[in-house]
C-alpha cells in the first residue's frame, strides 16, 4: 500500500473528486446487495408453493430499480475516478517533460533516449493505473466484501458466515508474501522494457547506416536476443502474478464447499430456510470479486510502486546548470557589448583530472568575427559549449558586456545566441515552420528572406510545395547541404547578438559557402559571429583567428598575419589550396 502514500500529494490535491467518486462507488457496492436478497425472498415464496402476481411483480420491479440505480451510480464514480487517473497521468507527463527541458547535457549522457521514453510512457501508465484501477479495486473490494459479510450475518446466519469465511486469512497471507516478490519482479520488468524501447528507437533511427553496412541481420539477431531476455524477465513476473488466481480459486472453492455442507445441515435442522441458503450462495458469488481483487490489486500497486520509484529517481536528479546566482534585473540591452573569454582551465565533470582547455583568452567587440580552427579534439566545440553554458565548472570567466555569463539568467543569455551545429536537428514539419521555429511571429516574407541569406531560397522554390514541403523525420528528404542551410536560415531569422557556426558549412560547396558568408557579413555588421571550421576558407575573413591544439591557443591573428607566421595555419592553407587535404591529416 506504500504507493498510496507516495501519491498522497495527488490524492490530497484531488480529495473532492475522489471523495465523490468513492462515495458513489461505495453506494454501487451496497446496491449490489439487493438482487441476492430479492432472489432469496423469491426462493422462499416458491418453496411455500404460493406466490401472487403482485408479489412477483414487486420483486421484478425491485430488481429493475436496483439495475437502474447501479447504472446511474456507476456513471458518476467512473467519471470521478477515471477523471482523477487521467489528471494524474497529465501531471506526471508534464512533470517529466518539464524536467527533461531543464536538464543539461550530462543528464542526457547518462540516460538514453529509449529509456527516457519508457519512463514517460510505460511507467507513467503504470502509475496512472494506481489512481484508476487501484482505487477502484481497493474501495470496491473492501466495501463489497465487508457489506456482503454484514448482509450474510443479518439476512442469513452469523455462524454460517464465520465458518464459510474461515479460508480468507490464508488469501491475505498469500497475497502479502507474493507482494514483495512482485515488486522486485516488476522493477526488473520495467527496466527490461526501457532497454528494449531504447534498442528499438536506436535501430529505427540508424536504419540507413544498418542497411548501408549490411548489418540488418546482425542487428535483428541482437534485437531478438534482447526480446528473449525481456520475455524471460517478464515470465518471472507472470509466475508470481499467476499464483494469485489459483490461490483465490482454491479459497473460493473451499468457501463453497463449506457453505454447501454446513449450510445444508442448517437447512435440514430448520435453522435456515431454502431462500436464505440461496441468498447466501448468491452473496458468496459477490465475494468472488473481492477475493480475486486482492491479486489484481497487488499487481497494480506493485507495478505502480516500481514505476513511481523509477520516475521519482529520475525527477530527483538536479541540473548542473542553474540560475542560482543569476541577476534577474538584467535585460537584453545590458548584454550589448564585448565578449571576453578568460579561461585558465576546464575539464569535463566526469574527467576532472584531464583538462581539455588551458589559457583561452580573447576579446570580441560587436561586429567582429572569430574563427576557430584546429584538428578534431583541439577544443573548438568546447569553447562554444562554455558560452552556451552547457558547463559552468571552469577556472576563469566569460563575460558579456562585463557581466559573467554565469550571472545572466540562462533563458536571457540563450535568447541572445543563435547556434548552428554541424549535426543540426530538423523537426518533422514543413520547411517554413522549421525556419521559423524560434521566431513564431515571422511571416512568409521574413522566412523567404532568411532562406535567401542562407542560399536556400532557390532550392525551396524548385520543390512542388515550396515552403510547405515536409522535410520528413530530421530532414530525411533533404540533402546534407540543404539541412545545414536551413539551420543557418533559422539562426539568421532569430537575429541575435551572437551567431555561432560550429562547422555548419561542411556540407556545402565552396561557391555556396562564399555566398553565405558574404551575406552574413552584411547582415551582421554590428553583431558578433563565431565560426568553428575545418575548411580554412570559412574563417579567412574573420577579424581574429585562433589556432587550437590540445585545448590551447598555439597561433592567433587574422588571415594575413597567420600566413606570414608560416606556422600550422599557413601549412594547412597551402595544402587546402593545392590539393584540398583535410585539416586533420
Amino acid at each position: 500500500m506504500g504507493i498510496f502514500s507516495k501519491l498522497g500529494w495527488f490524492f490530497k490535491q484531488e480529495k473532492k473528486r475522489y471523495f465523490i467518486g468513492i462515495t458513489f462507488l461505495a453506494l454501487t457496492s451496497l446496491a449490489n446487495l439487493i438482487p441476492p436478497r430479492v432472489l432469496g425472498l423469491m426462493a422462499d415464496q416458491l418453496d411455500k408453493g404460493h406466490v401472487s402476481w403482485s408479489e412477483y411483480a414487486a420483486l421484478i420491479i425491485a430488481v429493475l430499480a436496483a439495475a437502474f440505480t447501479l447504472y446511474i451510480l456507476r456513471y458518476f464514480w467512473r467519471k470521478q475516478i477515471w477523471g482523477g487517473a487521467a489528471e494524474l497521468e497529465r501531471q506526471m507527463r508534464s512533470k517529466l517533460f518539464d524536467h527533461f527541458m531543464i536538464m543539461d547535457r550530462t543528464f542526457y549522457q547518462r540516460h538514453r533516449t529509449g529509456d527516457l521514453m519508457a519512463h514517460a510512457t510505460n511507467d507513467v501508465s503504470a502509475i496512472q493505473n494506481v489512481a484508476g484501477d487501484g482505487v477502484l479495486t481497493l474501495v470496491d473490494s473492501l466495501v463489497m466484501g465487508l457489506s456482503t459479510m454484514v448482509a450474510m450475518i443479518i439476512f442469513v446466519d452469523w455462524r454460517l458466515t464465520i465458518v464459510a469465511l474461515l479460508p480468507l486469512p490464508f488469501l491475505a497471507l498469500g497475497a502479502w508474501k507474493l507482494g514483495d516478490h512482485l515488486h522486485d519482479a516488476f522493477d526488473k520488468s520495467q527496466a527490461a522494457f526501457s532497454r528494449l524501447n531504447n534498442k528499438t528507437q536506436e535501430s529505427i533511427t540508424g536504419i540507413k547506416v544498418l542497411k548501408t553496412f549490411g548489418q540488418g541481420k546482425e542487428d535483428t539477431a541482437a534485437f531478438d536476443k534482447m526480446v528473449d531476455d525481456t520475455i524471460k524477465i517478464n515470465k518471472k513476473v507472470f509466475v508470481w502474478d499467476s499464483l494469485f488466481d489459483p490461490l483465490g480459486t482454491a479459497i473460493i472453492g473451499a468457501t463453497y464447499v463449506i457453505t454447501i455442507i454446513y449450510g445444508g445441515l442448517l437447512v435440514n435442522h430448520h435453522v435456515l430456510s431454502i431462500g436464505q441458503l440461496v441468498s447466501f450462495i448468491a452473496y458468496i458469488s459477490n465475494m468472488v470479486w473481492p477475493m480475486f481483487a486482492i491479486g489484481y490489486l497487488f499487481n497494480i500497486l506493485e507495478r505502480g510502486s516500481a514505476s513511481y520509484d523509477r520516475v521519482e529517481k529520475l525527477l530527483q536528479e538536479k541540473p548542473l546548470i542553474t540560475d542560482a546566482h543569476a541577476d534577474n534585473t538584467l535585460s537584453a540591452e545590458d548584454l550589448q557589448g564585448d565578449l571576453d573569454y578568460q579561461i585558465k582551465s576546464f575539464a569535463y565533470p566526469d574527467e576532472k583530472d584531464i583538462p581539455v582547455l588551458k589559457n583561452i583568452d580573447f576579446k570580441l567587440r560587436p561586429g567582429q568575427t572569430l574563427g576557430l580552427v584546429g584538428r578534431v579534439g583541439a577544443g573548438k566545440t568546447t569553447i562554444i559549449e562554455l558560452l552556451l553554458r552547457e558547463f559552468d565548472q571552469y577556472d576563469g570567466q566569460i563575460t558579456l558586456n562585463g557581466k559573467d555569463i554565469r550571472t545572466i539568467p540562462l533563458k536571457l543569455l540563450l535568447s541572445q545566441i543563435s547556434y548552428v551545429p554541424q549535426n543540426n536537428f530538423l523537426f518533422s514539419t514543413s520547411i517554413g515552420r522549421n525556419i521559423a521555429f524560434s521566431s513564431e511571429d515571422a511571416d512568409q516574407e521574413d522566412i523567404a528572406l532568411a532562406a535567401q541569406k542562407s542560399d536556400l531560397h532557390e532550392d525551396v522554390l524548385k520543390m512542388p510545395k515550396g515552403y510547405q514541403t515536409l522535410v520528413g523525420e530530421n530532414g530525411l528528404s533533404l540533402s546534407g547541404g540543404q539541412r545545414q542551410r536551413m539551420s543557418i536560415a533559422r539562426a539568421v531569422l532569430k537575429d541575435t547578438q551572437i551567431l555561432i557556426l560550429d562547422d555548419a558549412l561542411s556540407a556545402v560547396d565552396a561557391k555556396t559557402e562564399t555566398e553565405i558568408l558574404s551575406a552574413l557579413r552584411k547582415e551582421r555588421e554590428n553583431k558578433t559571429t563565431m565560426i568553428a571550421a575545418h575548411r580554412l576558407t570559412s574563417v579567412m575573413d574573420a577579424d581574429l583567428i585562433l589556432v587550437l591544439k590540445n585545448g590551447q591557443i598555439v597561433e592567433r591573428g587574422n588571415h594575413q598575419q597567420l600566413l606570414a607566421e608560416n606556422g600550422w595555419y599557413a601549412e594547412m592553407w597551402r595544402r587546402q589550396e593545392n590539393g584540398g587535404e583535410d585539416i586533420n591529416e
